[in-house]
């Protein structure tokens, strides 16, 4: 035994810090106070270093959720030097009254207003005729998505979207359009092309287009933005120039007649409900939220920031990306004011859950009881929509051959395919919640179809599923309870 330990204790004096070694070597000397230091070393297996770790990660969940819902509803990442000074979108909306302002599916957080003005609003006190009334909400920062800028004697001298603009509503509490903020949620009122067609000139637009035939114009420009509608927003039109889905995607150049157009824009999708979700958005191979979020706020919110996709950088499928260079974007540290906030962004938006349907009043329950058998067995929903994330486990993304349908959208993606859409909080749109009657419903990326029943007689037609008339009606309440 003595010749094996001799050689270990030489060790353990060699490689332990000195006092360390010299405790283990003289330990039949210690008094009083050495046991003291022992007992305090013999903690150290046990808190060690990064022994807080638990609460270090605690005040980092509390820090991320915070800054994330502060940047999601509040940071512009700088883009106000697009919407306001080369837009100059502020000139247009300083004219704006409250009641155009809610019928461009603008909405208003009740709970940034005085409680005073709250109540007046709700008792039709205030006057939503007044151009006045929309600055002063813009200066409580009241207005969802977005910020304005005053000077020291009050104008309004410029503009800036954030997150919330298009990815949040409101419950309505107050008045329809006016009530408590509910992040996450798709606003279907909202006309980002008109709101953006009332800015006072589009040129700036019209020169991010370089690559489209000749013979863009700003009156061109104005019709592709008015033709997108409530709810709906093109996020590829600035990388492939396509405005509408005729013959493969018509150019800003030619534009059809207008009985014969239709939008290449899609719905704005829902930012809740997505942890655990690989793809995001309706298209594939984009990324996920991290991707979407840096993609969004330097490529269409055009903020100061960093970023980079080569795969962008193709002058056939994204003639105007590569021409205009948005495909690898560099700033300055000092000047990137997107690429530290993605970590929290990610974070709060991974937080945010489906708002959940209510037995009884949302949807039948004993009918829905039928369809989850349904769901899970005739109709094979479950061949794609796996429960609790209601889309695939691992790579959710299919051909547009294997969803039967055209390949429009999907060839506009990296990926030339679509993402298998989660069906979390389907009730809302069915049902129209928080949103004008005329937008209610509108499912799959382009709204194509009115109502939940309409998708489901879809499938059964192209999967021929052999549902009748009384099983539809029950997948339908089904897909009402998730």
């Amino acid at each position: 035994m003595t010749t094996h330990l001799t050689p270990l204790f030489v060790l353990v004096g060699a490689t332990l810090p000195l006092g360390v070694a010299a405790l283990a070597c003289n330990s039949a000397d210690r008094d009083e106070g050495a046991e003291h230091v022992a007992s305090a070393e013999d903690e150290l297996p046990r808190r060690g270093r990064f022994g807080d770790f638990e609460a270090t990660t605690e005040r980092n969940t509390r820090n991320l959720l915070q800054r994330g819902q502060e940047i999601f509803r509040f940071d512009t990442f700088g883009d106000e030097q697009f919407w306001g000074g080369k837009l100059r979108l502020h000139e247009s909306i300083a004219k704006v009254t409250p009641a155009q302002a809610l019928e461009l599916g603008l909405k208003v957080d009740a709970d940034a207003l005085p409680s005073r003005l709250r109540d007046k609003i709700a008792r039709g006190q205030v006057d939503l005729d007044d151009p006045a009334v929309t600055l002063s909400l813009l200066q409580l920062d009241a207005i969802l998505g977005v910020t304005g800028f005053f000077n020291d004697r009050g104008k309004l001298i410029s503009i800036g979207l954030q997150c919330a603009f298009c990815h949040s509503t409101v419950n309505d509490s107050v008045r329809p359009g006016i009530g408590t903020r509910l992040d996450g949620w798709a606003n279907r009122d909202l006309d980002v092309g008109a709101i953006i067609a009332t800015a006072p000139t589009l040129q700036p637009i019209v020169d991010l287009l370089p690559k489209v035939p000749a013979g863009i114009t700003e009156a061109g420009v104005r019709e592709v933005l008015l033709s997108w509608g409530p709810g709906k927003y093109d996020a590829e039109l600035l990388l492939d120039g396509k405005a509408f889905q005729t013959d493969g995607g018509t150019s800003l150049a030619t534009l059809p007649p207008p009985d014969e157009r239709t939008s290449a824009a899609t719905l704005l999708p829902n930012a809740f409900d997505m942890g655990g979700v690989n793809e995001h958005t309706w298209t594939g191979n984009w990324g996920s939220v991290p991707y979407w979020n840096a993609f969004v706020a330097v490529t269409q919110l055009h903020g100061k920031g960093n970023f980079f996709d080569p795969r962008l950088n193709d002058p056939v499928k994204y003639p105007n990306a590569a021409a205009t260079g948005i495909w690898n974007v560099v700033v300055g540290p000092k000047d990137d004011l997107v690429t530290s906030k993605l970590p929290a962004l990610h974070f709060y938006q991974l937080a945010l859950p489906a708002p959940k349907p209510e037995p009884g009043r949302d949807f039948n329950e004993e009918a829905a009881e039928r369809g989850a058998k349904l769901f899970t067995g005739k109709a094979k929903c479950t061949d794609c929509h796996n429960k609790p994330l209601w889309t695939d486990a691992g790579w959710n993304l299919h051909t547009p051959e294997e969803m039967k349908i055209d390949a429009f959208q999907a060839n506009r993606a990296p990926g030339n395919s679509y993402k298998t859409m989660n069906l979390a909080a389907l009730f809302v749109r069915e049902l129209g919640l928080f949103m004008k009657p005329k937008n209610k419903g509108r499912f799959y990326h382009d709204g194509r179809f009115a109502t939940l029943l309409d998708v489901v007689r879809s499938y059964n037609e192209r999967f021929d599923l052999g549902l009748d008339s009384g099983e539809k009606r029950d997948l339908v309440e089904y897909l009402k309870s998730l």
